[in-house]
């Protein structure tokens, strides 16, 4: 972009901008002659920051490539006129409505609050939240209120610098096509931006304060989704559990929730409240080891049995266990997440086959990127397993297929490997709320039978052959990142290696083509039958061994990302020889693909 349209769009962002913090930011920008000043001038307006198919993330801060006041409110106006469009009646008798909820991040509580008075000025009733809450509640809130769309202002686990807004439709889940595209359009549309004042929207009752009148509910409906509280009542003293929120929403409820079901829980108390500057991590994010040092530096020295993290909007999950052959308390072993789901998968149905309460047409879903150990676990149980599109939209997808009888299954259990679990049906996103009761519950349960969770883990490997997992991310920031990862995507997309760590590729899934492909040696692949999943920018490479490796450009974040998924069959060198194995397979796999995104 040239300097003279980054500036002209800099002065019109200034004179629509009213937060004085923001508006700040791009006049003292335009002031400052440096190649710096000009460089991020730039970055702030080469383009409009996206709302995609999730919503919108990005930085904090003065721009229309930031999240900012105006940069929500025009997603949100957008928002409202799709609702208006698309439901006529109800938008002429006044009988439209919204829910908004926000984390704990810098700006999601004015985020929010700008957001539910654009619905009330469109005349749309907006349910606010008094407080900090998780994303799940948000998606409860919806199915339980009746609402036609929802938002949470939230970056999930992102670094402190970022923010987000997350749209849901009235379903519980974020939306997904043909809706994003039209609410896409709304927002691209915009030009106008209906407001109205708190004092007017609350006197007009388009602007409802919520808080107690969900949270019960929502705390009801995730004891009742356990399948032994009597064995927690009767073991509950026997446990200890070391929890953070990593600096978000997730304590209100995991300690209310635990603590009425007799468990002691220990906050993590530097961790405990909502702190948008995340002090103590430098990612909050249950995946990466680091943010939960200090929740094991705790657990160790309580000795507690579990240790559990959730991020920032308490939809992702992680813990860690007492290593094996380790005193209590001496070292702890962290549950990836492609673990945690085979666990409370393998848990899930042992339950309701023990309880009588397997449903003939069970079924569970997890995303493509996920570990293949699940879908064998869920068949040794006589349970399909579905896959859908990476993002718990798609699950969610499944559920309400399912719903409506488009589909006939009972889905009892949805996850995908980067730490999000569903395991009821009144939610239609991830859960970690419900996801730290029901592993309290499972650790228990496997306790009773004299065995810890890695035992069971053990176990399932043995059955089911020892499976590992890779993932791979890059990041490429700035004007040229998406370019370049587009390069990336196409030269796979041409010239799909017949070979990927020294294991010959049998087919490749081009999600984005919406076909099979075929590699040959010396010559070009073979297309094949048509792919059943919806369109995405994703690459699948099946090798002949068994291994998955998949590629695709990440839809929240600047950067690609990489998963591979391997098995090693547990023979007569046991556990530990098929981990080597796993490992050296991996390995080769990984320096396979860096040598193209490091170019």
């Amino acid at each position: 972009m040239e300097k003279n349209v980054c500036v002209e769009r800099a002065k019109d962002y200034i004179v629509r901008e009213r937060d004085e913090g923001f508006r700040k930011e791009v006049e003292a920008l335009l002031a400052d002659s440096s190649p710096a000043a000009e460089k991020e001038l730039l970055d702030r307006f080469y383009r409009n920051l996206e709302f995609g198919t999730g919503g919108l993330r990005g930085l904090i801060g003065g721009g229309y490539n930031r999240m900012n006041t105006l940069v929500v409110k025009s997603a949100t106006q957008g928002l409202a006129a799709y609702l208006i469009k698309t439901f006529p009646h109800k938008a002429r008798a006044g009988a439209l409505s919204a829910v908004l909820a926000y984390d704990s991040r810098h700006y999601s509580a004015e985020f929010a609050e700008a957001s539910a008075l654009i619905f009330a000025a469109n005349g749309i009733k907006a349910y606010l939240f008094s407080g900090l809450r998780p994303t799940p509640e948000l998606s409860f809130a919806i199915r339980r209120l009746g609402c036609d769309t929802g938002a949470v202002v939230t970056a999930s686990h992102n670094p402190p610098r970022y923010n987000g807004y997350k749209a849901y439709w009235n379903d519980g889940s974020q939306v997904i096509p043909p809706h994003d595209a039209g609410i896409i359009d709304e927002v691209n549309k915009v030009a106008a931006i209906r407001e109205m004042s708190r004092e007017e929207a609350l006197d007009q009752g388009l602007l409802v304060i919520i808080d107690k009148e969900i949270d019960e509910p929502y705390q009801l409906m995730v004891k009742a989704a356990l399948f032994r509280p009597a064995l927690i009542r009767e073991k509950a003293a026997e446990a200890k559990i070391v929890y953070t929120p990593l600096h978000g929403t997730g304590a209100f409820h995991v300690e209310k929730v635990l603590g009425d079901l007799g468990l002691r829980v220990i906050t993590v108390p530097e961790q405990r409240e909502g702190n948008g500057d995340f002090p103590t991590v430098e990612f909050p994010n249950p995946e990466e080891a680091p943010a939960l040092k200090m929740a094991i530096d705790l657990g160790m020295a309580e000795k507690a049995d579990v240790v559990m993290a959730t991020d920032p909007d308490a939809d992702r999950f992680g813990i860690a266990v007492p290593a094996k052959g380790k005193p209590k308390g001496e070292a702890y072993t962290l549950i990836t997440g492609n673990q945690m789901g085979s666990l409370l998968a393998d848990y899930i149905f042992l339950s309701l086959k023990e309880l009588g309460r397997l449903p003939a047409n069970a079924a569970m879903v997890n995303s493509i990127v996920t570990t293949g150990m699940q879908a064998q676990i869920a068949r040794s149980y006589g349970v399909d397993c579905l896959e859908c599109l990476t993002g718990f939209k798609w699950i969610a997808d499944i559920m309400r297929r399912c719903d409506t009888g488009e589909l006939s299954r009972k889905i009892v259990f949805g996850t995908e490997e980067s730490y999000g679990y569903l395991v009821e049906n009144e939610v239609r996103d991830k859960d970690g709320v419900s996801a730290a009761a029901l592993t309290a519950e499972m650790t228990l349960y496997w306790r009773s039978r004299g065995k810890s969770l890695l035992d069971r883990l053990d176990e399932l490997y043995i059955q089911h052959g020892y499976w590992q997992e890779l993932g791979i991310s890059k990041y490429f920031q700035g004007p040229e990142g998406p370019g370049i990862m587009a390069a990336i995507m196409e030269e796979y997309r041409k010239n799909p290696p017949a070979v990927l760590g020294g294991i010959a590729v049998e087919k490749v899934r081009d999600l984005k083509e919406g076909f099979w492909l075929y590699p040959r040696s010396g010559g070009p692949a073979r297309r094949g039958e048509a792919v059943s999943l919806p369109k995405s920018d994703v690459l699948q490479f099946y090798l002949e061994d068994g291994t998955v490796v998949s590629a695709r450009p990440s839809g929240t974040e600047p950067k690609i990302k990489f998963y591979a998924t391997c098995c090693a069959p547990v023979g007569a060198g046991g556990l530990e020889a098929a981990r080597a194995e796993a490992a050296r397979k991996l390995g080769a796999i990984s320096e396979a693909i860096k040598k193209v995104i490091d170019k």
